[in-house]
């Protein structure tokens, strides 16, 4: 039961300190009544989602996690904007994946392709709209797939975005190739290895940087992009690799950390680039992790570090809307599901309208009557 509530209420369920500081559990609560297939929140911008796959190879280097593979092999799922409003949304992930991934997390109650039943709004394999559009990579928690940051995925692509999202294989407890491969968790073999995550992020770096790579030059539909406005977000340890990233490539001009423990290391010198802290409580000045302190006096340019009252480690994904359709109800004291979902969405996209767009974007100013679930640190945070 205590990983039923965890996965959905958002609470740590990452299998290694690699992604977080370790997080206090709340009490369980009683189950539900499964409510029936969970549906993403509709995005709110101004353009129909289109979204696709590719399965990209990257032969100039091995495996990291599988020494029999000949490759590193990518899953990345597109989402951009379209004219299309009709035609059949895309799924959340295959009855596989969910089997996999409801099985690991210890799920039991409902049906193991209750996932995939999900519904989302992307129009799959719709034709592309626009030209030149900011580019937003996106990499997800450790053990998760990327389908847990659907939402936010099509949140941007709404406002005029193309998004890629990573499944950085063999990290997560599923990843599904055409062929009908699944590829396991191979990493969570080696998650209490010293120097555990910051290996991941340097592998991330390197996936990132060869789908940048393709995605902007060999891709048939490069000129979607505008190379000159590149961002990366991610949450856990994607977040952690977004910082990562920055540090190596200099296509990234723009990062946001969704809770995630950082790795790598700022130059002494400082980093100029404008980041992103968007965490939990945990994540407060003086709290459990003591990283984003430490990074946090290195990002000599345009910075932000945000705390969501309430929220915990899944709040910046699906996870917790997945709750109702898993049968559980979320922890007392916990952001719901739906509000930190929109928070999520409302500040990530508003620190891109800001630094991809060049749009004045007063909410990341300070405090909103709006959002008063928002903290803006150090001066408004306290240590936990």
């Amino acid at each position: 039961m205590r990983r039923i509530m965890a996965l959905a209420a958002g609470l740590a369920v990452l299998a290694a300190s690699a992604c977080s500081a370790p997080v206090p559990p709340r009490s369980a609560v009683p189950s539900a009544p499964p409510a029936g297939p969970a549906a993403l929140p509709a995005p709110t911008g101004a353009h129909p989602v289109g979204t696709t796959a590719l399965y990209l190879k990257d032969t100039s280097r091995p495996d990291p996690w599988n020494p029999d593979a000949g490759a590193r092999e990518l899953k990345v799922t597109l989402w951009y904007p379209t004219e299309r409003r009709d035609g059949r949304r895309a799924a959340y992930m295959t009855a596989k994946e969910s089997e996999i991934l409801m099985r690991r997390e210890g799920i039991t109650g409902v049906p193991y392709d209750t996932l995939s039943k999900t519904r989302t709004n992307a129009v799959e394999d719709a034709r592309p709209a626009g030209r030149e559009l900011p580019l937003v990579v996106l990499s997800p928690g450790f053990t998760k797939p990327m389908n847990t940051l659907t939402s936010l995925a099509e949140e941007l692509a709404s406002r005029g975005y193309v998004v890629a999202g990573i499944d950085h294989t063999y990290e997560s407890h599923a990843t599904a190739f055409p062929d009908g491969r699944v590829a396991g968790c191979l990493a969570c073999d080696s998650d209490t290895d010293p120097g555990f995550g910051t290996g991941v992020v340097r592998g991330r770096a390197a996936d990132v940087s060869f789908v940048l790579d393709r995605l902007t030059s060999v891709w048939d539909r490069s000129g979607l992009i505008d190379r000159s406005r590149i961002a990366m977000a991610g949450q856990s340890i994607g977040g952690a690799s977004a910082l990562a990233v920055m540090v190596e490539d200099s296509r990234v001009r723009a990062g946001i950390d969704m809770d995630g423990t950082t790795y790598a290391r700022i130059p002494k010198s400082g980093f100029s680039r404008p980041f992103l802290f968007l965490g939990s409580a945990e994540h407060v000045p003086g709290g459990r992790d003591p990283s984003w302190d430490r990074d946090w006096k290195l990002l000599t340019g345009w910075k932000r570090w945000i705390v969501l009252s309430g929220g915990e480690h899944g709040s910046f994904t699906d996870l917790p809307l997945l709750a109702g359709a898993l049968g559980v109800r979320p922890a007392s004291g916990v952001l719901p599901a739906a509000r930190g979902s929109e928070l999520t969405r409302t500040y990530v996209a508003a620190f891109l309208d800001r630094h991809l767009k060049g749009r004045p974007e007063p909410l990341l100013d300070g405090p909103s009557p709006r959002h008063p679930e928002v903290r803006f640190c150090p001066a408004a945070c306290g240590s936990s």
